[in-house]
């Protein structure tokens, strides 16, 4: 008999654990472990068991990765301390000396520090594109290049990128290309369905969604798992199992979580673009936007991130400082909506567009209304 595909939540409700292996109790245990003791010589020589120290993973981070990877469609899911962590282990590990890396001009800012800071000293090409390029990135391959690294939507300016387009170049050429997915999450984008070979994540966002946990993971296929694996050994990236189990349980959730995200981002972002105060809404899932067809064609929802300028004379401070639900703080995708200024000066190649005031927004759980009403408050202020 057949069986019905299960849907996303179903998925998320019941992957990762398996009760009967736990005496039926529904999460799994959660298992703190440094040390792991063999049972005789021979074992200890071949480390022929299931674990062999903390660091290379515990019954409870084993249970996250397996969820994680359900959600992927991964051969294999790496977990590390921090997102910006989960973007440098497959840097490192795809790239040597005299190596080249093309990095998309709306990145996130960490990722490019790492880049321009780091990855010169080691010897390592670097260089931006246009996050519209698309299969124009041909005329950007060197001989050397051996990464190209995505982000779709761009982080601030929320760009999407023709990701299959980028792929059809790379992949002829041997070109690991890898993504941070965190906007969309695998429920809204599953890169490695469209020939990405690797998927980054900061767990602390929406994967965790209670902004209490710090956490990235890296999904990959079967071709490139063995080597990020390997990186990893090598490294020493690990998370503790209290983490891994409350990003866990977040993960229960996630679907139903986003469904709210993006409908009160959308009812949020139709009103801005009504606004005097406004003279643009980047947020893809907007007809108005200019990359919304694509976004059609490859994503199956949005989240709720997106970012607006402020029309010219208006005071950005007054706008933050007149905010009573929005809180002023970093990282997206838990509970409570936030609110903050970019900067997009370190851009190469988009800067120019963007000098206005830009203004991010992460759309909480709150009610939609309720933060109708907190930002027309902040734009009057803002007009003064």
């Amino acid at each position: 008999m057949t069986r019905t595909p299960k849907g996303p939540n179903t998925r998320l409700c019941h992957s990762g654990h398996d009760p009967q292996s736990y005496h039926g109790f529904v999460n799994p245990p959660v298992v703190r472990a440094s040390t792991v003791l063999f049972p005789d010589a021979a074992t200890l020589a071949t480390e022929a068991q299931p674990y062999t120290y903390g660091t290379h993973g515990t019954p409870t981070t084993d249970a996250l990765c397996a969820a994680i990877n359900d959600l992927e469609g991964a051969a294999g899911t790496i977990l590390t301390s921090s997102g910006l962590s989960a973007v440098t282990l497959p840097l490192l590990a795809f790239l040597s000396a005299g190596d080249h890396v093309l990095i998309t001009d709306s990145v996130y800012g960490p990722t490019r520090r790492f880049a321009n800071e780091v990855l010169p000293r080691l010897g390592i090409g670097v260089d931006y594109y246009d996050p519209r390029i698309g299969a124009g990135i041909a005329a950007l391959i060197r001989p050397n290049t051996r990464v190209i690294f995505l982000e779709s939507p761009g982080s601030n300016s929320f760009e999407v990128q023709d990701i299959p387009a980028i792929v059809a170049e790379a992949r002829p050429r041997g070109i690991v290309t890898m993504i941070d997915n965190c906007w969309a999450t695998p429920l809204y984008f599953r890169p490695l369905d469209h020939g990405v070979d690797l998927t980054i994540h900061a767990a602390t966002k929406y994967f965790a969604g209670h902004s209490d946990v710090l956490m990235g993971s890296v999904s990959a296929n079967a071709a490139t798992w063995q080597r990020l694996n390997r990186a990893n050994l090598v490294f020493g990236f690990c998370v503790g199992s209290d983490d891994a189990y409350s990003v866990l349980r977040g993960l229960r959730t996630l679907g139903r979580r986003l469904e709210v995200h993006q409908q009160s981002a959308l009812t949020v972002a139709q009103w801005l673009e009504l606004r005097p105060e406004v003279t643009a809404v980047h947020y893809p899932a907007l007809a108005s936007h200019p990359d919304h067809a694509l976004w059609q064609r490859d994503f199956r929802g949005a989240s709720g991130l997106f970012s607006f300028a402020l029309a010219p004379g208006l005071d950005p401070a007054r706008f933050l400082d007149a905010l009573r639900i929005f809180g002023m703080g970093y990282s997206y995708g838990g509970f409570e909506s936030l609110a903050v200024l970019v900067n997009l000066r370190d851009r190469t190649i988009r800067r120019p567009e963007f000098d206005q005031v830009i203004l991010r927004l992460q759309i909480g759980l709150e009610d939609a209304g309720d933060l109708i009403s907190d930002l027309e408050s902040a734009l009057q202020a803002a007009a003064g």
